[in-house]
Parts: structure tokens; C-alpha cells; sequence
């Protein structure tokens, strides 16, 4: 995802109502969030469908590294050699 321009990509609501068709061709051409602000503050933050999907992506995996870190600091984790034998009995000895 590129950096918000602020001078560019920050927009009141109403402008946002009245241009919305524009502002999200500006979104998908520039790639770049797309600030709505409501009285003077923030409120929403417009992302490609793509740049969502890449996002949530990224959090899993995130996740499943942080599982991960927390089952081997826990001592939840098994060898290779036991790894190995559970494979072999699941699927044969592939490979050898």
C-alpha cells in the first residue's frame, strides 16, 4: 500500500458525496488510502478491495508466526525425527 498523500487523499464527507466518483477513481489509479474526515476528524479510511485482501493476508500470517513463537517458548512442539515417523506412517516413505 503507497503513503497517504495528505495534501491529496484527505477528504470532508460532503466533498466525498459530491465527488465520491472521482475520489474512488482517484483510490484505484493512485493506490495510495483515502482519508473522509466528519467535522474536522477522521472517520474513514478508503482501501482497494486488493489492498484489503493484502492486508488480511498479511495478519494471518502474522498470527500463525506469532502461534508459532508462543507453542516453541510453551514447549509445544516436536522433533524432527517424530515429525518424520508420523509423516511416514500417514503417507509412506515418500521420497526415500
Amino acid at each position: 500500500m503507497k503513503q497517504l498523500q495528505i495534501s491529496k487523499d484527505i477528504f470532508p464527507l460532503g466533498v466525498f458525496k459530491t465527488k465520491a466518483s472521482n475520489i474512488l477513481k482517484q483510490l484505484h489509479q493512485s493506490q495510495r488510502p483515502v482519508v473522509i474526515t466528519q467535522n474536522g476528524n477522521p472517520t474513514a479510511v478508503l482501501i482497494t478491495p486488493e489492498t484489503y485482501d493484502s492486508l488480511m493476508e498479511e495478519k494471518k500470517f502474522i498470527q500463525a508466526v506469532r502461534e508459532g513463537i508462543d507453542d516453541s517458548k510453551a514447549g509445544r512442539v516436536v522433533d524432527d525425527d517424530k515429525v518424520t515417523l508420523i509423516l511416514d506412517e500417514k503417507f509412506g516413505n515418500i521420497g526415500k
